[in-house]
């Protein structure tokens, strides 16, 4: 079963989260992220993206960034743009996009549930990305940024979530300038701590990293070295945790996850859509944008036109759980065989674009030249992701896109305790 349990977080005062709080540093660049931090002197970006205060420093992963990361946190807390919570708690975390909300439980999971593997993964990490997450949590002594885990709802959970809103005001309250909604609850409850850290203890077998598996890794990874370090470890030191939000699966909704390809690998137009005949039914949908409405359908868009393609029986595997991913029959049957490109992760023929950018996205930059084709995919659901992690097995590159993503800053974990 899974450990979770509260923890006393750093946070932002209410007057300064708004600016304080970022996006994650790994869904932007450091010229993005020096726009973003632009006359935002409180911006969690000056520490997670530390670089952007050392336009003179060539290798964004040197001493110089990692130190300069540091003496921005510490100046935070010295200034009291963060303080420390006296008592360790619970927070839920809600965003708000296009109408709907999504409730997560903020709380310290164990990075002996990581090694365990009741902490369940769905992607491959890379060493680089772990070591860079790793130096700056040795920097900081904290988990600066939350990861993003899903669990198989409780209802039990889920009732104790809606008492704490329907009870008490948000502690944050804003829109963010993409336009979501972040909502911020912190449980000072003793009685609701004790209940949320039981149900998680005895109704939650397994939690799923949704998004952040560098960070997770790099946390579990961080928990191990300071454990052998420490000839007086016992288990219980807060170094042994780290921060995640939580979220039941039957509140998330992931995101389409499209493709674009340079070339069609000396195909015509008209003998690479014949060749597509093989393993999809193909038929001319228009002008106007196409988009798939269920698992093993396909919209491609190519010279001004889009085109519907439903996968033919055969084709694909509904007793796999990675055969039966849409992004995987593209692979085997389109991206591979058809057009050359068969590793997703080296290719430069090949990039991908999250549908939280539109379709329109993926017209334009056929239409400008820049790509010759694009696929849109209906979107992977939670079971399927849940599927795969419980097997073990890893989804390919690019196939899952959670919106909105979680703002960096609403709290922060420290190691000491």
């Amino acid at each position: 079963m899974a450990i979770v349990k509260p923890f006393k977080g750093l946070r932002p005062t209410k007057d300064v989260v708004k600016e304080l709080a970022c996006l994650p540093y790994d869904v932007m660049n450091s010229r993005e992220a020096a726009k973003m931090a632009g006359g935002k002197e409180k911006s969690l970006l000056r520490i997670t993206r530390a670089e952007i205060e050392c336009p003179e420093v060539k290798d964004i992963h040197s001493e110089v960034v990692y130190n300069k990361a540091l003496e921005n946190f510490i100046a935070f807390q010295q200034k009291g743009w963060l303080k420390q919570d006296e008592e360790p708690e619970f927070y839920i975390y809600a965003q708000t996009m296009n109408g709907r909300t999504q409730y997560g439980i903020v709380g310290a999971a164990a990075c002996s549930d990581y090694e365990k593997g009741i902490i369940r993964k769905h992607e491959l990490t890379r060493p680089d990305k772990e070591e860079d997450r790793m130096t700056l949590t040795r920097y900081l002594n904290a988990n600066i940024e939350p990861v993003f885990f899903a669990y198989k709802a409780v209802p039990e959970i889920d009732e104790i979530v809606r008492s704490v809103v329907s009870e008490k005001e948000a502690d944050y309250d804003f829109v963010a300038e993409d336009g979501f909604g972040h909502h911020f609850w912190v449980v000072n409850d003793p009685v609701k701590n004790g209940q949320i850290e039981e149900l998680f203890a005895n109704r939650v077998p397994f939690t799923y990293v949704a998004d952040g598996h560098h960070r997770t890794a790099a946390a579990a990874r961080i928990g191990t070295e300071r454990a052998a370090a420490n000839p007086d470890h016992t288990g219980n030191e807060e170094y042994n945790y780290f921060m995640a939000v939580h979220f039941p699966d039957d509140q998330l909704r992931i995101i389409d996850y499209n493709r674009l390809v340079t070339d069609l690998n000396g195909l015509s137009e008209a003998r690479f859509l014949s060749a597509l005949e093989k393993s999809f039914t193909v038929e001319r949908a228009g002008t106007e944008i196409y988009k798939p409405a269920r698992l093993h359908e396909f919209s491609l868009y190519l010279s001004g036109n889009w085109y519907r393609l439903i996968s033919r029986q055969g084709t694909f595997d509904d007793t796999d759980p990675l055969g039966v991913l849409d992004v995987t029959i593209l692979s085997e049957q389109v991206l591979g065989p058809l057009l050359g490109i068969t590793d997703l992760r080296t290719s430069k023929r090949i990039d991908f674009v999250g549908g939280i950018r539109g379709l329109g996205e993926l017209q334009k930059r056929v239409d400008s030249g820049e790509m010759k084709a694009a696929f849109a995919l209906f979107p992977v659901s939670m079971q399927q992701l849940i599927n795969i992690a419980d097997c073990g097995k890893i989804m390919p590159p690019k196939t899952t896109w959670f919106e909105p993503k979680l703002r960096s800053g609403l709290v922060i974990h420290k190691l000491d305790g």
